[in-house]
């Protein structure tokens, strides 16, 4: 629990934000905005923001080829070993998506049943909320009994012998899990300390500011449902000051590699994505077929010597970090790994698919003249590029993009927008960031170009290299592989 602050409440025009609690290393007050942004809006998490998994196919389907070609080989490799159990989780959970598909896939390409039946999938994730959500998918519940919840964070499974795993997945948990923001200065080592406030134009709905104060101090989810949310109205003060050798895990490696980068530089460090490695490496078994984490990074040095990065977004008042790939590379390494690859996470997906993949969004922005002036047309531009692209794409699942629309949309565009949402192919573009393949939306080039896109600018986005901040697959073998 983060100590509370309590200040007068300013009723008049001068009033100036308020405190709602105490200086803390940013990785403390991370944790604690985790632990209350799930509890309140767990279930809404979509409305927020999307990810890779929550909707879209593509990524529980390459998962699943690249378990089921790797644990072919294995067994040809190794045979004796057939009916032994198979345990693979998954650490922040989500919706249960990822793990529907999944499973339905794996099912699926198991064509002689010697994989499938064998396998206990453990969805893992510190939110009961979410965990709730995840129990409630119809898709994932036709999986039965060969799955399990787990209410736990990822580097803390001691519940589990080591060596019980065989396969280990997560997809954009880095990013949430305790970060430091560190720099150099003549020779120590500083962190960043924020404290938080709220606008001072909110004062004025939080009569009983004492209660509000406490309950976002103890996060009492019970106490804050009923008050009116103000996470994106808090402000947040930052100072910084010499970090104890203790507090840091891997402290002579990270100290090294701090010494790379110009001093009073902010670099981030993904303390909670280290031990969730060391985590893992205890977990896999010797022929286990490794760990995967899916998220939004950088492994080179010359953008995390870069001032201007962003070390971290606020999505609905949850801090979501840039994932430090290089450094943990180098953890992966020291805890004794056998090997590391780090790739683009589209080039993962199109492997299995045998082709050029990326996003709607990604083809949305390769578009020569985005509107700029009114966001409904920008959703208008969407939903015409999706009913364009859906003349060639067909999903096994039965979903389609639900987009909410601004109250400042006008009548008429108002018109048209629900019309084309209404219109949707039943099997098609499930949300604004699945992926298609090269062919998919080629087979629409005719349609899209009449929307001003153009075919060639298209073929080149496929073929585009990623971005110096982009969606990376971390993964990482056992000692024996």
């Amino acid at each position: 629990m983060v100590d509370p602050v309590v200040e007068p409440v300013a009723e008049n025009e001068e009033a100036l934000p308020q405190l709602l609690g105490d200086f803390a290393p940013i990785d403390v007050w991370q944790r604690h905005m985790n632990a209350v942004f799930y509890g309140l809006r767990g279930e809404r998490v979509r409305e927020l923001y999307q990810t890779f998994a929550a909707a879209d196919y593509r990524l529980g389907y390459a998962l699943a080829a690249d378990y089921v070609q790797r644990a072919t080989q294995r067994q040809k490799a190794h045979p004796g070993k057939e009916t032994a159990p198979l345990t693979i989780m998954e650490w922040g959970c989500g919706n249960g998506n990822l793990a529907a598909c999944f499973l339905d896939h794996v099912k699926a390409l198991d064509r002689d049943a010697t994989l499938y039946p064998r396998i206990q999938y453990v969805l893992i994730d510190a939110s009961e909320t979410v965990l709730a959500g995840a129990r409630a998918n119809a898709e994932l519940a036709k999986h039965g009994d060969r799955v399990q919840f787990v209410q736990a964070t990822a580097p803390d499974l001691q519940s589990y012998a080591d060596g019980s795993v065989d396969r280990i997945f997560c997809n954009e948990l880095w990013s949430e899990l305790p970060t430091k923001l560190l720099l150099r200065k003549a020779g120590d080592v500083m962190e960043e300390h924020i404290r938080p406030n709220l606008k001072e134009t909110r004062l004025i709905d939080y009569p009983d500011w004492p209660g509000l104060v406490q309950a976002f101090a103890e996060a009492d989810v019970a106490g804050l449902k009923p008050l009116p949310a103000f996470l994106e109205d808090i402000l947040w003060e930052r100072e910084y000051h010499k970090i104890e050798a203790k507090d840091v895990p891997f402290r002579r490696l990270i100290t090294d590699f701090l010494k790379l980068f110009d001093e009073e530089l902010l670099i981030p460090v993904n303390v909670g994505a280290a031990a969730s490695l060391k985590e893992a490496h205890r977990l896999l078994a010797p022929d286990a077929l490794g760990f995967s984490s899916f998220d939004a990074g950088t492994a080179d040095e010359a953008v995390l010597n870069d001032p201007e990065k962003p070390c971290y977004n606020l999505v609905g008042g949850q801090f979501s970090f840039l994932v430090n790939l290089a450094l943990l590379e180098d953890v992966a390494k020291q805890v004794g790994v056998g090997q590391v690859t780090i790739e683009p996470q589209k080039e993962f997906v199109g492997r299995s698919l045998g082709g050029n993949v990326m996003s709607l969004m990604d083809v949305l922005a390769s578009h020569p003249n985005l509107p700029q002036d009114a966001p409904w047309q920008l959703d208008l531009l969407l939903m015409k590029t999706v009913e364009a692209v859906n003349a060639g794409y067909v999903s096994p699942y039965e979903r389609t993009i639900d987009l909410p629309l601004s109250s400042e949309t006008p009548e008429e565009t108002r018109r048209e927008l629900k019309q084309l949402l209404a219109q949707q192919a039943k099997h098609g573009v499930p949300d604004t960031v699945a992926y298609l393949t090269e062919e998919e939306v080629m087979k629409a080039a005719g349609q899209l170009e009449e929307l001003g896109y153009d075919r060639s600018i298209l073929q080149a986005a496929f073929m585009a290299p990623p971005q110096p901040v982009d969606y990376f697959h971390f993964r990482m073998g056992t000692d024996k592989q």
